[in-house]
């Protein structure tokens, strides 16, 4: 295994972990900043008002993305497990 052969697994992780992790964070970080302009025009400071809210939003996300995100897994794992002969000798 060569340090080239390395550093490409450790990109392609990158790149899969960004992908399954980016539709969640940024419909959280959209939905919380909706709330601050809210909670800032009217001065309402109540945890549970970002907390609520943020958490359905990640629900519905996984519901709506969830068997995308596990097809990008799997898909990601077989060919991880199909390359192990080429990445060894």
């Amino acid at each position: 295994m060569t340090p080239d052969t390395i550093i490409s697994l450790g990109q392609q992780v990158i790149v899969v972990t960004v992908q399954l992790t980016a539709p969640i964070l940024l419909s959280t970080l959209a939905v919380g900043l909706i709330i601050a302009m809210f909670q800032a025009a009217t001065q309402i400071n109540e945890m549970t008002l970002t907390f609520v809210p943020k958490l359905i939003v990640m629900a519905l996300i996984l519901l709506l993305a969830g068997n995308w995100m596990l097809g990008v897994l799997v898909d990601y794992t077989r060919n991880l497990f199909h390359d192990i002969p080429n990445l060894i000798g």
